[in-house]
């Protein structure tokens, strides 16, 4: 069953992603051939109008297959027709999806769960915010040019900036103050510090701060995907920090698993986590400059504008198909090491 939840969640993502081209390109009336959902071979479908609405037996990914996207075509209607804007704003609109699907469910989430304000809930002894005269019960608002909202996001930036002087705002007494901080090195944890801790106590959100602080969680987990995609492109991270669609299920199976004993409610909040996560992952990742990704082909795009030409489609398909062939053997690699991670502990 668990197994089940996972790839039902990462379908869901994916077809929401290419419910936004789909949606976009019929209303710049770009004739929409098929709406898949799966990959691999067909197992059935049925027609719509000029669309068909088709079923695969891979429940990962999907694909909205517009005229003339990959091949010419004559036809009016078909992508590559169209006006470049038109063209730019039909791709961007998959991972534009993906954080609208994102925040609303983050305003789902935040109304059922509440939210961590970044109070502090105790200092450590002789760490620099205990001797910058931080003490229990302030709130931090703000790390260098980073405002923080949640509890969570203090200990996100000290691990994406281990050891870094941090200039930090925090308010007292109802008075804000600035301070500058340099993380100290704890041995047992091998972390960088400033010495508080806390964020076990959850507030109730109202109807205001619901749909305020859905925006400040995809913010968050936007900041995070950025932040470790930096990471591993500087060899700060290695392919065992990554996972795949295998170690994706498998850490969506594991959460079910663990808050089951919950009761439903406990176990739907997770899962809305869960999507609401991947699909701001799916969304920032699919924006990367790289070749056969949106942010690829969005690039392309730029390119004409600025120069009122476009770029020629053999140069275009044969970029865009290394970038696939990149994609695909990093994806293998991937999915391989994600397998032996479930049977070599």
């Amino acid at each position: 069953m668990n197994i089940i939840i996972a790839i039902l969640i990462f379908g869901f993502i994916v077809i929401f992603h290419e419910f936004g081209h789909f949606i976009v390109a019929k209303s710049c009336n770009v004739r929409v051939n098929e709406f898949m959902i799966g990959l691999g071979p067909r197992l059935f479908g049925k027609k719509f109008g000029e669309t068909d609405f088709s079923i695969h037996l891979l429940p990962f990914g999907g694909a909205c297959v517009m005229e003339g996207e990959e091949e010419d075509s004559e036809d009016n209607r078909s992508f590559q027709k169209k006006p470049v804007l038109q063209r730019f704003l039909i791709v961007a609109a998959g991972p534009a999806f993906n954080f609208i699907l994102a925040y609303i469910l983050s305003v789902v989430l935040i109304a059922g769960t509440g939210y961590t304000p970044p109070v502090v809930g105790g200092m450590i002894k002789d760490y620099p915010a205990e001797k910058a005269g931080i003490q229990k019960g302030d709130e931090i608002v703000k790390i260098d040019n980073y405002d923080v909202h949640f509890y969570q996001e203090v200990s996100y930036y000290s691990l994406f900036h281990p050891g870094k002087e941090v200039k930090l705002t925090y308010i007292h007494n109802g008075k804000k103050i600035n301070t500058v901080l340099t993380p100290k090195m704890d041995k047992t944890t091998g972390k960088y510090l400033i010495g508080v801790s806390g964020g076990n106590v959850s507030k109730k959100a109202n109807i205001g701060e619901c749909f305020s602080y859905g925006g400040y969680q995809v913010k968050e987990l936007v900041y995070v995907t950025i932040q470790s995609l930096k990471m591993l492109f500087t060899g700060s991270l290695g392919i065992n920090d990554m996972s795949g669609p295998v170690g994706i299920v498998k850490a969506v199976g594991d959460s079910y698993n663990k808050s089951i004993s919950y009761g439903f409610f406990t176990v739907l909040m997770q899962m809305i986590y869960w999507v609401v996560l991947l699909s701001a992952n799916l969304g920032v990742v699919n924006l990367l400059p790289f070749p056969a990704l949106d942010g690829g082909r969005l690039v392309f795009f730029i390119i004409e504008m600025f120069t009122r030409k476009k770029v020629p489609e053999k140069a275009e398909a044969i970029v865009n198909g290394i970038g696939f062939v990149i994609l695909m053997a990093l994806m293998v690699l991937v999915m391989g090491n994600d397998i032996r991670k479930i049977f070599i502990k």
